[in-house]
């Protein structure tokens, strides 16, 4: 095999990629290194210099603007930057010029039909939060007209959700009472949902988007079962008729709850709670079924409500067990400007429910956005969301609504009845104006019952069993933080749950980068190939030689335990030659093509080892570190300790040519 020795020669002085060099001839050949008649030594180089300030400002643009936003502003006249950043403020310029009758025409069936869900829903999730049922219905209408302008899903349909309205309910009424002190907790919703909307523009505006990243897919599939169920089990309050019952959201107490009051159950109540849900969860079912039957289950709501509003009007004399809305304000949302909360003892508590909430609205909100955008291929800028979802939070505090963002259910519907553009959100609005305007006196028998059965059949869906069971089968780890969030939230409580399903998130990701993975690697036969010894079967140890590889950065977390975990291979090598009467380990190559940065924890670890190696005659060969990783070891000087012959380009490079200088030839 004939091998040149130009290696790293000339790395300090920022040299060329490639050297080619007469080539030496063997003839023996002790090892069985990779079959080659030539092999090019390549240099490992040093990247571009750049200053500080260069490196700097490219940092912070990988962290904060990796999708490039300004790049339709190059090379553009200043007309034409004032036009595209309005497009971007106001995302409705850029397909409001080209609006025509026929997406019109798509837009007001989906409108109208996602408003037959959104009025019994929002009445619905607003006695979820303890707000009065009116709350919910002023949250339909303000927010989806703001989020039509400043939005770029065409889909997301907007208003009030369960989870976050359940969270926004446990947190306030734990310390003030929604009965005793109405117009208290009414301030502190509103100035929560104020917090909410400044936390969304914050991290739209700084581009703080990735922050929301923590809450991890797993531990929110399991938070959102557990309050699910919890949602569920409160509403058994208006299933069975009861009067007296619990504030507390844990499994436990809400089930003592149940059977303590069983002299209040109502079998009026129940006899037609029971039967409009199993009404709406077969229209669930069905519509899940055929898509295309997709409004059965969107009507089903507002048909439960009209129903069952009529059978108590009709039977009011005799369904005294049936316990209803009663009066709701007519007209357009009062401003409630002066209701924000900004002193006094509970701010703290409207600051932090503000903050909760706000994760979890724009999470889903941000999601649902981008689900829906990916399935008819076009872009959802997430941090325009966030900017939208906050705007709108901010201004809906002040015209009497609590937290909204994009909801999955009426998104799904949106979706399914054909939406093509926001407008979709504007047609909601105008039914919601004119349900405000002339429709409330209807409400006024209308069943709590209905109201528990409609929040039971929208949270049920959030329950996603096939989720869970492919977690265990793909991921035993995230199944962990799936079931910890989960049964934080049944038995601890929804805001603990979530704490804990964000804490098993970060520990997740503490846990990776303390320890990472280290493997050996051997050679694919005839190949310059190495791969994994344990995974490939036909890969071979070289003999020795000891090819390990990090798959991850070097930090000062994981520094030590890459030292131990790294002489524990060694030791581990050596123990298997004794045992197999192999050739003596003579020297050991790190591959760290993965290890994307170091720090100076970690160069110290590289020298550390590089001595310990020495004091056993055992040679250190680094190969393919990256460009920011080659920069550091230069500027430290740990490379001058290496040499030039200790960092190559490809293992098989570092294997062929220190196999051929153990072999010198004339």
């Amino acid at each position: 095999m004939g091998l040149n020795s130009n290696r790293v020669d000339d790395i300090f002085s920022h040299t060329g990629n490639t050297t080619l060099t007469p080539v030496k001839v063997s003839t023996e050949i002790p090892m069985p290194v990779p079959e080659a008649t030539t092999m090019e030594i390549h240099n490992v180089c040093m990247p571009p210099k750049k200053t500080t300030f260069q490196k700097l400002k490219h940092r912070l643009s990988e962290i904060f603007s990796p999708d490039d936003p300004l790049y339709g502003f190059k090379n553009q006249t200043w007309c034409k930057k004032l036009v595209l950043g309005v497009k971007s403020l106001f995302p409705i310029c850029q397909w409001g010029l080209e609006y025509n009758l026929g997406l019109f025409r798509s837009d007001i069936i989906s409108g109208l039909t996602i408003a037959s869900l959104a009025i019994p829903q929002g009445i619905s999730y607003a006695k979820l939060a303890n707000l009065p049922p009116i709350v919910g219905l002023y949250s339909s209408f303000v927010p989806p007209l703001l989020y039509s302008v400043l939005g770029s899903s065409r889909h997301l349909a907007v208003g009030p959700v369960s989870i976050a309205s359940l969270v926004m309910g446990t947190m306030l009424s734990g310390s003030v009472s929604p009965t005793k002190e109405p117009m208290l907790y009414l301030q502190l919703a509103f100035t929560s949902t104020f917090f909410a909307g400044v936390f969304h523009a914050s991290l739209g505006l700084l581009r703080l988007g990735f922050i929301i990243d923590f809450l991890s897919k797993a531990t929110l599939l399991g938070f959102m079962a557990g309050a699910a169920v919890i949602v569920s089990l409160q509403q058994l309050k208006g299933l069975l008729g009861i009067v007296h019952f619990t504030n507390k959201m844990q499994l436990i107490p809400v089930l003592t709850s149940v059977f303590e009051h069983k002299n209040e159950w109502s079998w009026q109540t129940i006899v037609m709670g029971f039967g409009f849900l199993v009404f709406m969860l077969t229209a669930r079912h069905v519509s899940m079924r055929k898509p295309d039957l997709f409004w059965v289950s969107a009507a089903a709501p507002l048909t439960s409500v009209i129903l069952s509003t009529t059978l108590v009007f009709c039977l009011k004399s005799e369904a005294h067990g049936i316990s209803f809305i009663g009066h709701l304000q007519k007209g357009l949302n009062p401003p409630s400007l002066n209701m924000l909360y900004f002193n006094g003892q509970h701010l703290a508590l409207a600051i932090k429910t503000g903050i909760i909430t706000g994760v979890l609205s724009l999470t889903e909100g941000v999601a649902v956005g981008r689900t829906f955008a990916s399935l008819k291929n076009y872009q959802v800028d997430g941090n325009k969301e966030m900017m939208a979802l906050g705007l709108m939070n901010m201004a809906g505090s002040c015209t009497s609504c609590y937290v909204t963002t994009g909801s999955f259910s009426r998104s799904a519907v949106n979706y399914n009845a054909g939406a093509q553009t926001a407008v979709s959100n504007i047609v909601l609005a105008a039914a919601v104006l004119v349900t405000l305007l002339f429709l409330m006196p209807l409400f006024y028998y209308t069943p709590n019952v209905i109201l528990a059965a409609i929040i039971i059949t929208a949270v049920i869906g959030l329950i996603d069993y096939q989720g869970a069971y492919k977690l265990w089968k793909v991921d035993k780890l995230d199944f962990l933080a799936c079931m910890s969030s989960f049964f934080g939230v049944l038995f601890i409580s929804v805001p603990l749950g979530l704490a804990i399903a964000v804490g098993v998130s970060v520990f997740k990701i503490l846990l990776h980068v303390t320890r990472p993975n280290t493997m050996v690697l051997g050679n694919i036969p005839r190949t310059q190939i190495y791969q994994n010894l344990y995974r490939y079967k036909e890969a071979s140890r070289v003999p020795s030689f000891l090819i390990l590889a990090i798959e991850s950065p070097i930090y000062f977390a994981n520094s030590t335990y890459l030292q131990e975990r790294m002489l524990r291979w060694i030791r581990e090598e050596e123990e298997w030659i004794n045992q197999n009467n192999e050739s003596a380990l003579k020297c050991v190559i790190i591959d760290m093509t993965a290890v994307t940065s170091i720090d100076t924890s970690g160069i110290d670890l590289v020298c550390e080892l590089r001595k310990l190696l020495e004091k056993r005659s055992l040679q250190l060969v680094l190969v393919n570190p990256v460009g920011s990783v080659m920069e550091k070891l230069h500027q430290s000087k740990a490379l001058e300790s290496f040499g030039t012959s200790s960092v190559y380009l490809t293992v098989g490079e570092a294997v062929g040519d220190i196999s051929a200088s153990w072999n010198p030839q004339p």
